[in-house]
């Protein structure tokens, strides 16, 4: 499983590494410190020209740039990116940031400090969903 995280903290980044270790989550991780790195990512600009396509996207809110709450408009208005399932994990608890996100269609939305148990069980659910959602060709 291929995770986009875009975190600036990099104690956050790192709790978010230990619980997918944790978590027997089998992935490869890219990590990426503001909105405009994420898009340039996502979008395969400049030095990400080989980037992999994300399978999951981990979302912080509140980045330097340009902030989540942008590169998750920008991302679910892309044809070629609103398929990627996106997680928030923000410390923001503002009523405006959650509505907004459900109205984008994020899968998942979660307040720091994450539950590291609910997080896990969310990334599983979405692993599980996306293998599911896999449709292998047909052997000639």
């Amino acid at each position: 499983m291929e995770i986009l995280l875009v975190e600036d903290s990099q104690a956050d980044a790192r709790l978010t590494i230990e619980a997918l270790k944790e978590g027997h989550v089998k992935n490869r991780l890219t990590i990426v410190r503001d909105g405009v790195e994420a898009l340039s990512f996502l979008r395969g600009e400049k030095w990400f020209s080989r980037a992999p396509r994300p399978d999951l996207i981990l979302l912080d809110l509140n980045l330097p740039h340009k902030d989540g709450r942008s590169v998750l408009t920008e991302v679910k208005a892309d044809d070629d990116l609103k398929s990627i399932p996106v997680v928030v994990l923000t410390a923001s608890k503002d009523h405006e940031d959650m509505l907004r996100s459900q109205q984008l269609h994020v899968e998942g939305y979660m307040t720091k400090p994450v539950d590291m148990d609910q997080f896990i069980s969310l990334v599983k659910q979405l692993k599980a969903f996306w293998h599911a959602d896999v449709i292998l060709p047909a052997l000639d």
